[in-house]
């Protein structure tokens, strides 16, 4: 089994998705939100390192936290991001 500290880039990821839908929140999430999703976009690269590391590891564990991390950074990422160029060219 990993150390704890094995899963601490997943919860990074999941934290900066947190942080782009907080952005968005701000700016009215109906509307999306650019730099939110950037930030939770930017998640995607401590998920990876996590991925990485629960290869390098051997544990099934962190390797699904971490690939499910990278999933919801990309879906929240796009789902911000469409939603502002649908806000633009409306």
């Amino acid at each position: 089994m990993g150390n704890p500290d094995s899963k601490t880039p997943a919860f990074a990821a999941f934290g900066m998705c947190v942080l782009g839908l907080v952005i968005a929140a701000i700016q009215g999430f109906t509307h999306g939100s650019l730099l939110g999703g950037i930030i939770a976009g930017l998640g995607t690269i401590p998920a990876c390192f996590g991925m990485w590391k629960g290869i390098q590891q051997e544990t099934q564990g962190t390797l699904a936290i971490s690939v499910a991390a990278v999933l919801v950074s990309l879906t929240t990422a796009g789902l911000l991001i469409i939603l502002r160029v649908i806000y633009w060219l409306h």
